[in-house]
């Protein structure tokens, strides 16, 4: 008999969407606008410490309408993180700019400060700063905002911070998405919260934030006909959706603290085993442990991380490799790109050894047993005979 399928993140339902639902219904907002998606855009804000938000239809409308804002267009360049999911940059392209992507550095596996500074310098000497820099929280967990904050700062260069996977994290008691000028958050399906599909755009500046709902509302001018000055875009979020998004909004804390047991008990059970680092958590940082993933190196293990992919596939458990850098993606493959060092690239070092365990705040103990046994297993067969000291390590 098959195993029945472990999913890598899962939504995971509070049981009070359907009220909002309802509510939606009977008062016939079912509409991109409504009371369910002014509260929800709201209490958000409320509860990362901003000032307004606009809630649109994913994470990447998101931040098509902040580059949109920010004047990006043809001939700017846009820095971006090269670690993440293409949903960071393809908005640099639907303005007509070009993407300069950034490494990652160990610590958190987020933006190089030391391969940011670098890019401005030399951004600099040629006399064309970057129009925006876009900032990426991977996993759950904040990049070095002081550091990146600091050099943004020195050559005047806004920042959008990319938190559509870090929801609930913070840095330095301050809440994930808040340190640019602008900051997005996804609710797709296998975020942290989810509202099956959608997104929001946060600021301090609400004029900034009226103009997002404008924008995300084809540009209608406020006249009596449909007429249009500016060109807009059709991004708004249903009223039905805000409202599973707020029943989910109500269980954020208990979602985090859920993953977060999830990874300190994968650390537990694997964190000692030779060749096994988990993604590091930065110090005065919260990570919501969005994902799991750790790396593998396999002249300690004597297997890959593929191999790891491999069998956990073959038990039918969802597990994933940490995301393809972007500078490595064959519609980026003329792009310019900056690595943390010389002779250190962090973000290919971290594609070709890592591991993304599933993770959902649903998970149960048994699952979870099932894919640290698994894992277990895979290691124990790529042990030679003669490491029966490892070997017991790993079965203990």
């Amino acid at each position: 008999m098959e195993s029945c399928r472990i999913l890598l993140s899962p939504p995971h339902l509070s049981g009070n969407e359907q009220r909002y639902i309802d509510e939606a219904f009977k008062t016939n907002w079912i509409a991109p606008l409504g009371p369910h998606v002014d509260a929800f855009e709201k209490e958000i804000a409320c509860y990362v410490g901003a000032s307004d938000a606009a809630a649109v239809s994913s994470g990447t409308a998101a931040i098509h309408l902040a580059l949109s804002l920010l004047d990006v267009k043809k001939g700017d360049t846009v820095f971006c993180s090269s670690l993440t999911f293409v949903a960071s940059a393809n908005p640099i392209i639907y303005q007509g700019a070009e993407p300069v992507f950034i490494d990652s550095e160990p610590d958190t596996w987020n933006m190089s400060p030391k391969a940011l500074e670098k890019a401005f310098k030399a951004a600099s000497a040629e006399g064309i700063l970057p129009k925006v820099v876009i900032v990426v929280n991977l996993y759950g967990q904040s990049a070095k905002m002081d550091e990146i904050l600091s050099l943004c700062n020195h050559y005047k260069v806004p920042m959008i911070e990319d938190a559509a996977e870090s929801l609930g994290s913070s840095y330095k008691g301050k809440q994930s998405g808040t340190f640019g000028k602008f900051g997005v958050f996804s609710f797709n399906g296998n975020k942290i919260i989810t509202t099956s599909g959608g997104g929001m755009l946060i600021s301090n500046d609400i004029e900034e934030i009226r103009k997002a709902r404008f924008l995300a509302t084809q540009a209608r001018d406020p006249a009596p006909h449909y007429q249009h000055s500016k060109i807009g875009f059709n991004y708004r979020l249903s009223n039905i959706l805000a409202g599973i998004g707020r029943a989910q909004l109500e269980v954020l804390e208990e979602r985090v603290r859920a993953r977060r047991i999830i990874f300190n008990r994968y650390v537990q059970e694997l964190g000692h085993l030779p060749g096994i680092n988990f993604m590091p958590e930065l110090e005065n940082t919260r990570s919501n442990r969005w994902l799991t993933a750790f790396t593998i190196n396999e002249n300690e293990t004597e297997v890959t991380a593929g191999e790891v992919l491999k069998n956990l596939m073959n038990d039918n458990i969802e597990a994933r490799p940490v995301w393809k850098p972007l500078h490595m993606q064959p519609i980026f493959e003329k792009a310019r790109y900056y690595p943390h060092s010389e002779n250190e690239n962090i973000s290919e070092k971290l594609f070709n050894h890592g591991v993304c365990l599933p993770s959902g705040s649903c998970m149960t103990y048994e699952e979870q047993l099932r894919v640290v046994n698994c894992i277990k297993k895979t290691l124990t067969k790529g042990l030679k005979e003669r490491d029966e000291s490892r070997l017991k390590k790993i079965l203990t």
